[in-house]
């Protein structure tokens, strides 16, 4: 699956992020965790898209696995992690004043920090994630394989999280 889907995603984006590093470096944790599958950056700036050994198990079929694989490398295409950042500083620095002007200690600011970088860094995570869906089907077609039987595990995943919110 990766030495179809990489070179796709790698000229993906390239075409629509020709400023980005575009050179996906693949990692698989073998820590025990639940599965997940991960983007982020090295200290270099090069992009990762990185798995769980646990979300090959959860996994049925390579359309699976190439849709999580796409949804990562669209995230980095689109710049999600940068844009994710900024709004957590913008949170964080509206916290502050917020909090000194509303005559908070140092601890009080500090909360109100800690809640306005999270506000922040949510603030579009839905729009983030739809976003990385869509580029991420039109990755997964485009390397051969099917985005909605890929698409099949997160549906999975969404209807165990809403059973397990219900217990």
């Amino acid at each position: 699956m990766v030495a179809r889907m990489e070179p796709v995603a790698e000229a993906v984006c390239r075409a629509q992020a020709p400023q980005s590093n575009c050179d996906f470096k693949i990692v698989v944790d073998d820590r025990p965790q639940p599965p997940n599958a991960f983007q982020s950056l090295d200290k270099n700036g090069r992009p990762i898209i990185g798995f769980t050994s646990s979300l090959f198990g959860a996994m049925r079929n390579r359309d699976e696995l190439a849709f999580a694989f796409a949804h990562e490398a669209a995230h980095h295409i689109e710049g999600h992690l940068p844009s994710t950042q900024r709004n957590a500083t913008v949170g964080v620095l509206a916290a502050t004043v917020l909090g000194s002007l509303a005559g908070l200690d140092a601890q009080g600011v500090e909360r109100v920090q800690n809640i306005g970088g999270t506000v922040g860094a949510r603030r579009y995570s839905k729009d983030f994630e739809l976003q990385a869906d869509s580029l991420g089907a039109r990755i997964a077609l485009r390397g051969g394989f099917d985005p909605l039987v890929g698409v099949q595990y997160f549906a999975r995943a969404r209807g165990r999280e809403r059973t397990s919110r219900r217990a």
